[in-house]
């Protein structure tokens, strides 16, 4: 079968780094993930992974096994929940989490992702997407009313402007009161870094990340931009080789803990 040409760039194209970091453990007989969807897209594109992103790194299987792990106990909790799953690109999530059918499971992504999406996963009544910007609020009226609401944002915030993120929690919280929000997000440092070029390899300039946010500052910002129940974070951690060794051992200190990324999860009040 021939290979299918991504052909994305931007902030678009990080799908593609995201895929070949949970590929890299799917591949493995003792990786994070399990996943043969995962695998399925990773082979069927033509595009050099690691010419782009270098050798697969576990660091972003380890953050879908949080994501994973956060949406089973929803729906554990509850079987006929909404998940919105905000920028959700290539993510497989749906093929790794069982459910028993009741919910509703929604993708929104931009229109060039959600049409590379659907080569591979085709929406039907149970699974719907949407090709509109996070940001365009048109989504909203996709998640029907009166339904437990969990939602994720995966590699997306650090990406948008902080106003425009603050602004969108603040109308997700008036809109669907008790929902819950799972997101990502990286320090000032990394923000910075980014906003003056930052390359991950020679081919690859990671998209500029205007929202950094230090460990202490992720609660009084959440309270800050809307009306919040609870706050959560949640380590983001590294399990495989030399890296995972120095990362345990550095996140034993508060002064390197403040500075890495983490995964946070808020309740709307």
């Amino acid at each position: 079968m021939d290979k299918i040409e991504p052909n994305l760039t931007g902030v678009p194209e990080t799908m593609l780094w995201t895929l070949h970091n949970r590929a890299g453990e799917a591949l493995r007989a003792d990786g994070l993930l399990h996943d043969q969807k995962l695998v399925e897209i990773y082979r069927a594109l033509d595009y050099d992974y690691e010419a782009s992103f270098g050798k697969a790194q576990p660091s972003h299987a380890s953050r879908a096994v949080v994501f994973d792990t956060e949406i089973r106990a929803f729906l554990k909790a509850h079987p006929n929940g909404v998940i919105v799953n905000l920028g959700e690109g290539l993510e497989t999530h749906r093929f790794r989490i069982a459910d028993n059918g009741a919910a509703l499971w929604i993708t929104v992504d931009l229109p060039e992702s959600i049409a590379i999406r659907e080569r591979f996963i085709k929406p039907d009544d149970r699974h719907r997407h949407v090709a509109l910007s996070a940001l365009d609020r048109r989504w909203f009226d996709e998640v029907p009313r009166g339904r437990p609401v969990f939602v994720t944002a995966q590699g997306l915030l650090m990406y948008l402007p902080p106003e425009e993120t603050a602004s969108l929690l603040r109308d997700m919280a008036l809109r669907f009161p008790k929902a819950q929000l799972l997101f990502d997000h990286v320090p000032r440092w990394l923000s910075k870094a980014t906003l003056k070029g930052h390359r991950l390899t020679p081919n690859f300039t990671i998209p500029p990340m205007p929202w950094g946010v230090d460990r202490s500052e992720i609660e009084p910002t959440m309270r800050s931009w809307a009306v919040i129940e609870t706050v959560e974070t949640f380590d983001y951690r590294l399990y495989r080789g030399w890296r995972g060794l120095v990362f345990r051992w550095l996140s034993r200190f508060a002064f390197w803990r403040e500075r890495v990324p983490a995964i946070t999860r808020v309740t709307f009040a």
